[in-house]
């Protein structure tokens, strides 16, 4: 009997999915459960396991090439004996993530772009009005490579799905932009002569131009891809402002080094200092919505959920899951959801709709040592907290020299809505929460 796979729904705003790779090929016994491709998502990558074991008969839908949500894209052929055979496949509308069965679950990394739709319409779709199509890294890539700007981006019809731009339709423009004819010189005109004895200008010395050593050259994976984007686009849409301060967190130190092996045994994980931040961060975002909003156009969405995404670092990058609702939370609330997400994030097992909906950042510069950083602002929230290494110091208490416990923290936020008195003012309300935090009462 034959079963039919289909591209899976990963998430409610999820409509289609880039295929990344095959890791099994045609003729390939697979068994249930056994991841057999990796996709890409705009949201996150994944790893999407047989729905049955059997045989991979048939692959549909090659690697690089994006689909909708419940198309088929391969055929499993249960039994073997029956490779030849045409019957009625049975269709599997859902692959469900594996969450559900512990034994093996679809991994799914970083956020990444998908790719291109290659299927091709009858009538290459013309770009609409106004040029809000999708282009997908790899599209994205070529156009800075040849100089392809927007507006002429804008202007290519596109063959994939609902008109957007695939890889040969912009192959393609670049092609015929090579082959146009080039445009007559402007006629020369002759530089006017100084007066007598004027004297001329003196220039400076034209540089030489650098010529770079060879080297290797290493292409991004879809997730860098999908980073370099975001980043870039965020530094472009928000001027970014920093403001640093200094928190005495002592009594957190003191605390965490009371219960900590408790805890582990408990709950089974580490207790670290991320939920600590994280409580006081929801806390003073509340008492500052505007740090909790968003920019659209010339509207200021204020939000009403305080969702804290934090920066996991994996081996292919960073992803930042949310903690949803974090101000309702208590501490080991924090604490468990906190430990969840970034074991999942580490192991692919995130879905998409857990690196959505954030509404602030935080990420721990300090777990590599570093004092404090200037951390990017994750679009389209509007600030985003850095923090650094917690290390003994010196400090004036009282007119009497202590060692304290402290860490630097930076916030950055976007100066077209926070001024600096904003700013700095929440700032100083997450020190202030830190350091008047009782652990024993949240």
């Amino acid at each position: 009997m034959a079963v039919d796979m289909v591209m899976p729904k990963m998430g409610e705003s999820i409509t289609e999915g880039t295929i990344l790779q095959w890791l099994k090929k045609e003729g390939d016994p697979v068994e249930r459960d056994e991841v057999i491709l990796e996709i890409s998502t705009d949201k996150v990558d994944s790893e999407i396991p047989s729905p049955s074991s059997g045989v991979l008969a048939k692959i549909l839908v090659p690697a690089g090439e994006t689909v909708e949500v419940g198309q088929k894209i391969a055929e499993i052929q249960t039994d073997a004996s029956e490779l030849s055979d045409n019957g009625q496949a049975e269709e599997v509308k859902d692959v469900k993530p594996a969450a559900e069965k512990p034994a093996a679950t679809p991994q799914q990394t970083a956020p990444a772009s998908t790719a291109p739709a290659e299927t091709v319409a009858d009538d290459a779709a013309k770009p609409p009005a106004k040029d809000d199509r999708f282009y997908s890294p790899l599209v994205r890539s070529i156009a800075a490579k040849e100089g392809v700007t927007e507006q002429e981006l804008a202007s290519i019809p596109g063959s994939g799905m609902h008109g957007r731009v695939n890889k040969e339709d912009i192959l393609a423009h670049i092609e015929n932009r090579k082959a146009a004819p080039a445009m007559p010189a402007a006629p020369s005109v002759p530089a006017p002569t100084p007066p007598a004895g004027a004297r001329m200008p003196q220039l400076p010395a034209t540089a030489p131009a650098y010529s770079a050593q060879p080297g290797e050259v290493i292409e991004m994976d879809n997730m860098r891809k999908s980073i370099a984007e975001h980043m870039v686009r965020s530094v472009q849409t928000s001027p970014h402002v920093y403001s640093f301060a200094e928190a005495d967190v002592s009594h957190l130190v003191k605390y965490r080094e009371a219960v900590k092996n408790v805890f582990a045994q408990k709950e089974g994980f580490k207790l670290t200092y991320t939920p600590f931040f994280i409580h006081a961060v929801a806390k003073a975002l509340r008492d500052f919505p505007m740090v909790n909003s968003s920019v659209d156009g010339t509207k200021i969405i204020l939000k009403k959920n305080v969702n804290i995404g934090t920066a996991v670092a994996i081996p292919s990058g960073l992803i930042v899951p949310v903690v949803k609702n974090a101000d309702m939370l208590n501490l080991l609330g924090i604490a468990r959801s906190l430990d969840d997400l970034a074991n999942r994030a580490r192991t692919k097992k995130l879905m998409p709709d857990e690196v959505q909906a954030g509404t602030f950042t935080i990420t721990n510069v300090g777990s590599f040592g570093n004092l404090y950083g200037t951390p990017i602002i994750n679009q389209p929230q509007v600030a985003i907290l850095g923090v650094g290494v917690i290390q003994k110091r010196v400090v004036v208490i009282n007119d009497a020299i202590a060692v304290r416990d402290m860490v630097y923290i930076s916030l950055g936020y976007d100066h077209r809505i926070i001024d600096g008195a904003l700013g700095g003012g929440f700032l100083q309300r997450v020190v202030k929460y830190l350091e008047e935090m009782n652990p024993e009462q949240i």
